[in-house]
């Protein structure tokens, strides 16, 4: 399996993803949404956005963005915010 074989992944992120280190679906699940989206951000991409963040989040869970709960949803935007801000905090 390939980093695009996951729900919501497309070349780009993909492209992002590997720039940042993570080769693999195993290691993207092993890490995490919120560190992949770190990693991209420092490595490929620093103005990744908040649908690139749930993008991650439904591969990792193996769900479309589309199906992440409203809370899952909430959650993520306010370590966005936070993480823009500044401010680090885990999800």
């Amino acid at each position: 399996m390939t980093l695009t074989d996951l729900p919501n992944i497309g070349p780009v992120l993909a492209a992002h993803l590997r720039a940042a280190g993570i080769h693999t679906p195993e290691q993207l699940r092993e890490i995490g949404a919120a560190e992949a989206f770190l990693r991209i951000r420092t490595a490929a991409d620093p103005t990744i956005c908040l649908h690139a963040l749930e993008a991650l989040a439904g591969a990792v869970e193996g769900v479309r963005k589309s199906a992440l709960p409203a809370d899952r949803k909430a959650e993520l935007k306010r370590w966005f915010n936070d993480v823009t801000r500044g401010i680090k905090t885990g999800v």
